[in-house]
């Protein structure tokens, strides 16, 4: 994860294949999730015994370490955010689709820039 706006609160990805879960990732059964201290710059995450298939990843800057993605006027997000593929955010979060990736069982790396609106 890339351009980290500070080092304050944590950062919190969650990895899932199921369409259903992504962005929020509620179901544990299918969710991956990790969570570190917030450092300025970048940051590396690191999803363990993850079997092969379609997924995509869903990151937050939790800047307050409240647990939850603060919002302005109950819809712009005050916190930092970002998704696999760098996918776009349009009127709302972007589809499982948008941020979907294959993993077919060895080591992935892929770089996912934060984006702030606020």
């Amino acid at each position: 994860m890339t351009d980290l706006r500070n080092a304050k609160g944590l950062l919190r990805a969650c990895m899932t294949a199921a369409e259903d879960d992504f962005p929020e990732c509620k179901r544990t059964a299918s969710v991956h999730t990790a969570s570190v201290d917030a450092a300025k710059g970048s940051v590396i995450f690191t999803f363990d015994d993850v079997a092969p298939g379609r997924y995509a990843i869903a990151l937050l800057h939790d800047e307050n370490a409240n647990g939850k993605a603060d919002r302005a006027l109950g819809m712009i997000p005050k916190e930092g955010f970002g998704f696999s593929r760098d996918a776009k955010v349009r009127m709302g979060p972007p589809k499982f689709d948008d941020a979907a990736f294959d993993l077919k069982g060895d080591d992935k790396a892929m770089s996912i820039k934060m984006r702030y609106l606020i």
